[in-house]
Formats: C-alpha cells, structure tokens, sequence
C-alpha cells in the first residue's frame, strides 16, 4: 500500500485509519500492541498463520473484498468480516459517516473488480486448456504417423 492510493485517513490520538482503494488499514500509534501489529503485518507468512489469534489484540489491514458489511453501530462503525472478528472503529458521528459511505463504495467496486479478474482468468485458462489439448491431439496424430 502506497500513499498515493489513500482514499481517506482518519488520524486519532491512539490510532489511525486509512482508506486504500483495495483495503482498509488501521494502525495502532504507539505502545507494544504497535510493535506487535508492526512485526504481523511486516512479515504475510506470519499475518496468515498467527493474524488470527492476534486479531482480538491488534486490529489487522483487511482487503475490502472480505468485507461482508460495514454500519455504523452505537456510535462506532462496525465492520463484519467472515471468519475473522468484527473490527469496532470508534469515530465522531460525522466521520463515521464519512468513512461508511465511501467504504461501501469502494467496496462495491473492489468486488466487482475481483468478479471481473476471475471471469478473466476462467477465460484465459479455458482458452489455453484447448489450445493444449489441439497440441496435444496434434502431437498424438503426428506421433501415430511416424510409427
């Protein structure tokens, strides 16, 4: 994630959202959650097998294709994440409604995007099975005729 791809940001005494195209990013700013969020997010391999059990201690980036929903919720916005806990972003009203309104924008989009990337990759491995199984019908054919 890149400066340049920050949507919106949110910056809080104790933390700071960012809204990337593609993802929603909040970072602890200071203490021992922040390195330990800091050394998860550093390192995929260790996000994928431990992020889940230190989800509940610091707040992880999520891609916003896994977002089921996101409302705002006794003046938090609550974000529903499958298989993953809720993550609860205390805001004013204001940006709360800010943030919500712009997530589910660009959370329509980026599902749509991810739609559109695997009916293409669906085509493109449908296109290049047939074209293997031609060559090798055409390798058969001509391993017959050299007998």
């Amino acid at each position: 994630m890149s400066a340049e791809d920050v949507v919106m940001e949110i910056r809080k005494p104790h933390f700071t959202v960012r809204l990337h195209e593609r993802s929603l990013e909040v970072d602890l700013n200071e203490g021992v959650r922040k390195e330990l969020e800091d050394v998860l997010e550093a390192k995929h391999a260790l996000r994928e097998s431990l992020g889940f059990l230190f989800q509940t201690i610091v707040p992880l980036d999520v891609d916003l294709k896994d977002i089921e929903s996101v409302k705002v919720d006794k003046g938090q916005i609550k974000i529903v994440i499958p298989s993953r806990r809720d993550l609860a972003i205390p805001l004013k009203p204001g940006e709360s409604k800010r943030l919500v309104e712009k997530l589910n924008e660009l959370i329509g989009l980026e599902k749509e995007r991810v739609l559109r990337d695997e009916e293409e990759s669906r085509r493109t491995r449908r296109a290049l099975e047939s074209k293997i199984s031609a060559a090798k019908a055409g390798a058969e054919s001509l391993e017959r005729i050299g007998r």
